[in-house]
């Protein structure tokens, strides 16, 4: 099935755990790199998958939330996402969180993408759903999450992405990817 490029070029020859948490560890390795050159390579492996769901409603309305994101040090407007444990169904952790930030559930999942967020230095899968066929309940934020919820017509958020007022990657591949489904006429 691969061919010769496709092989590991990489040789590892130690390894030394530097950090540990609930939700992520870093390794550092020692490794010979693809030139045959010894050298150090980082790993951060994620404990979890990173879940993130679009909810669309009949109107093609969709739901943003916003929270101060420490790494980035600024606030940031994102669809709902968050962790879902590798041990269980990815599904059901979108549906958890969907209903935790924004108090909404839906009849309709879809998976729209999966992708590696920062593949050089990761080892981070996000799974991407489209949520439709949307029902209001109480939203359940977790005590680490202080959260505003936006309704907003999906073209309105397609225009924040397209001037930067949106750049969590989650988010901008989500909303994109369904603009190209709304295009091709495959979402109504």
């Amino acid at each position: 099935m691969g061919n010769k490029h496709e092989e590991n070029p990489w040789q590892i020859t130690g390894e030394k755990a530097v950090y540990d948490n609930p939700w992520i560890n870093l390794t550092e390795y020692q490794v010979i790199n693809p030139a045959g050159n010894p050298g150090i390579y980082g790993k951060v492996h994620y404990k979890n998958y990173a879940i993130g769901i679009i909810p669309l409603d009949d109107e093609l309305n969709t739901y943003l939330v916003g929270q101060y994101r420490f790494a980035l040090n600024q606030y940031s407007w994102e669809l709902p996402e968050g962790g879902g444990p590798l041990d269980i169904d990815p599904l059901d952790s979108a549906k958890r969180e969907l209903l935790e930030e924004t108090g909404l559930k839906a009849n309709s999942w879809t998976e729209l993408q999966q992708m590696h967020l920062s593949n050089s230095v990761t080892d981070e899968l996000n799974i991407i759903y489209l949520a439709r066929g949307l029902e209001q309940f109480e939203a359940e934020p977790e005590d680490t999450e202080q959260l505003i919820i936006r309704k907003l017509p999906f073209d309105e958020v397609y225009r924040m992405v397209c001037t930067n007022e949106i750049t969590d990657a989650i988010s901008v591949a989500a909303i994109l990817r369904v603009k190209l489904l709304l295009i091709e006429g495959r979402i109504v």
